[in-house]
């Protein structure tokens, strides 16, 4: 894109007003009062943390939303890309500074956590179709080297807190409908019995949401309960109960080719329909979280936690390649057990004179796969029913472990300067049972184990009392996902072991600063990867992965979150990306007619540049009303970088009503997305092995709904 062009788009996004509501704009925003940013462990405000870190308010995320994605309400943190696939069998692609970019269905690469809980599994993999937006309390995003201290697979850390049950009961019932027979319906109550020892909080959360899909076969259901019980035991000690429950059914339209995608973006594929692609998810999982002060100087923490997650998935696989006695057949089906502990220890003490924290932990975690694949077709000729679930063709039992000590230390050596630092060690061991044995197809059972320690250290000088600089270095490492390793890329039977964990070097400079009622960040960062784990191809829905040799991102974030005047709330960000392959290699193999990747093309699934700004009149109560836009330009979807989505410009406008009525809080609103009804990609499937690169975005579309809270 031309540097002119670049310009004009950055600063026609500056200008346009949009939303990032809050519920009460009269005061200053709520993002900047002070809050404790748990993130790095060690406690300190935003302002204060060495580190880059986004910080929303769960209200902010409710504002005038369907309260369906967490795409909805996080466009405002740089550094951050959340797209919706408008597919529900694949969940949100999230990417933190380009990590996670590659994923073609679930989250990897960026950790995700729930009130303390993981909800990434212990190989990296992770969703997000168990958060429950309603009752959610802050969401911290945490970007940068800190994030190798969440171990494995932590280019970026998200980390979601619910609300905590309080004062009188509450209840809340919501209820949002849509464009493409969009229904939400939602019901939210809380309270507490005091304070004190033997106190009792208390938050209950469920929500039905349907949808008949913006593309054809891509209708979902989803049935999600959320749940969080506090006991304070006595006056030092806490402990927390949360349990969550999700049970998603949704179809998948699979990807689209350039033509057929401009052509007619509701459309599918023929093998969407004939194999009736779609996949069904029930997890159940529940964790404790006991919190005790010690003395003064020394607090202790418990989590442990176990879940339940099944799933099965229908893929669009032709009958013929089946016919192959080592092919894993088109219907996929897990079983998992996962849980861990995580025990913190966290003390405050003095060194020189000066203030110490010292963090120390031990974090053990576990899953139990049984994964087992089934032709997706019954019979032959005439009588061939597709779609349905015929001979197994795949049985294992995969396990996984990993066990990772850590400590932390935070010393303000000086009245302006503090040094943070921290390490740790990262064990992670895979191995396979293979329970599938059968003429040619042998026994792949295997294991493999990885190790890593994972040193980071930062500077802060706080310049003025408005102003901090800090400079920061780390390593990461991410060893692959259970689904990265589940087929090779050259089609034969068995695991892909071959793949290696990338490991990365990250190194980052920044500044924050208070003006007026907002809070300005800028940041420099540059990472380096050996071993990039990339998408070598994907094909009928079913991805191979393999090292990619050394790669570098160098970025810039810019971000602004405060308040005009009086009740009015301005929000920006800017990301500058630029993400590189510095080897040459062969993709997906370098038997011909695969072709070689040059050094120098960008990793795709990686925008070069991405902006939002949104302006927003939010009283505490009456009218309230907001504008946002977001631009993001062009994204590789290939590594030979010959094909790409196109960059967007896209904004949407609401309206709102709140108002306050004795014990009664109703609030109304409406709202229109992609206004000006652009055509755009709203996500890519990378490395499509038919072409088939782009998930069509909605054309304008609207939503509205109302809440009322009562309280009794």
């Amino acid at each position: 894109m031309p540097y002119r062009s670049v310009v004009a788009g950055i600063v026609l996004v500056a200008c346009v007003p949009a939303l990032a509501q809050m519920p009460d704009a009269g005061s200053a925003a709520a993002t900047l009062k002070p809050v404790v940013v748990t993130s790095t462990r060690i406690g300190a405000t935003p302002f204060n943390t060495p580190a880059s870190v986004g910080l929303v308010a769960g209200e902010e995320l409710r504002a005038n939303r369907q309260q369906v994605n967490l795409s909805e309400g996080l466009g405002g943190v740089p550094g951050l890309l959340i797209q919706n696939r408008q597919n529900y069998a694949q969940d949100l692609q999230i990417s933190v500074r380009g990590f996670g970019a590659r994923s073609t269905f679930g989250i990897r690469g960026v950790r995700l956590y729930v009130d303390g809980i993981p909800a990434t599994l212990p190989d990296g993999q992770g969703q997000s179709s168990n958060i429950d937006i309603a009752s959610i309390d802050r969401v911290e995003i945490l970007r940068g080297p800190f994030s190798a201290l969440y171990g494995n697979s932590s280019g970026g850390v998200i980390q979601v807190f619910t609300e905590e049950g309080s004062g009188a009961p509450k209840v809340t019932p919501s209820f949002a409908f849509g464009s493409d027979g969009l229904r939400r319906y939602g019901i939210k109550a809380g309270g507490s019995t005091g304070s004190g020892a033997g106190a009792i909080d208390y938050l209950v959360s469920t929500s039905r949401f349907t949808t008949d899909g913006y593309r054809d076969h891509s209708a979902a259901s989803k049935n999600l309960v959320n749940a969080k019980l506090g006991i304070q035991l006595d006056n030092d000690s806490k402990l927390t109960l949360v349990v969550n429950s999700v049970d998603l059914k949704a179809q998948d339209p699979l990807g689209l080719e350039w033509s057929d995608f401009r052509a007619n973006p509701r459309g599918v594929v023929a093998g969407a329909n004939q194999f009736d692609t779609r996949k069904s998810v029930q997890q159940t999982q529940g964790g404790l979280v006991y919190e005790r002060r010690i003395d003064a100087a020394n607090d202790l923490r418990l989590i442990a936690y176990y879940g339940q997650r099944e799933t099965v998935q229908f893929q669009s696989i032709p009958v013929a390649p089946q016919a192959n006695p080592r092919h894993a057949g088109g219907v996929i089906s897990l079983a998992r057990d996962y849980g861990g502990i995580d025990a913190r220890w966290t003390s405050r003490l003095q060194l020189g004179g000066r203030p110490l924290t010292m963090v120390g932990g031990l974090a053990w975690d576990t899953l139990k796969e049984q994964r087992q694949g089934y032709e997706n077709f019954i019979g032959a000729g005439a009588t061939q029913q597709l779609g349905v679930q015929g001979r197994l063709r795949r049985d294992e039992s995969n396990d996984l472990w990993n066990i990772d000590p850590y400590l932390q230390a935070s010393w303000q050596f000086a009245e302006r300067w503090t040094l943070d630092a921290g390490v740790r060690h990262s064990s992670v061991r895979f191995s396979s049972d293979d329970h599938y044995i059968a003429g040619v197809n042998g026994d792949d059972s295997g294991a493999a184990r990885y190790r890593k320690t994972l040193p980071v250290a930062a500077l802060r000088y706080q310049a003025t009392p408005d102003l901090n600089l800090y400079a920061t270095l780390g390593r990461g490492f991410e060893t692959p996902t259970f689904n990265e390793i589940s087929y090779r890329s050259d089609g034969q039977a068995g695991l892909n072991f071959a793949l290696r964990p990338s490991v990365n070097t990250s190194a980052e400079v920044g500044a924050k600063a208070r003006l007026g009622s907002g809070m300005l960040t800028a940041a420099l960062f540059q990472t380096r990867t050996e071993d990039e784990i990339v998408s070598a191809i994907t094909t009928f829905g079913r991805a191979t992965f393999q090292n990619a040799g050394r790669t570098r991102r160098n970025g810039l974030e810019l971000g602004w979150d405060g308040a005009l005047a009086r009740n009015w709330r301005v929000q920006a960000a800017y990301t500058y990306l630029d993400a590189t392959y510095r080897d040459s290699f062969c993709s997906p193999s370098c038997t011909p007619p695969n072709q070689i990747v040059p050094a120098g093309n960008r990793i795709p699934g990686i925008a070069r540049q991405m902006a939002f700004a949104s302006l927003a009149w939010a009283p505490s109560q009456g009218w309230r009303a907001g504008i946002e836009g977001r631009y993001l330009s062009e994204i590789k979807v290939n590594d030979r970088n010959d094909a790409a989505a196109p960059g967007y410009f896209a904004a949407a406008a609401h309206a709102g009503y709140l108002l306050q009525l004795e014990r009664w809080t109703l609030n109304g609103f409406a709202r229109i997305d992609n206004l000006f009804d652009r055509q755009y990609a709203g996500s890519a499937i990378i490395n499509e092995g038919n072409s088939r690169y782009f998930e069509p975005a909605p054309g304008r579309n609207w939503s509205a709904g109302i809440s009322a809270a009562y309280r009794f």
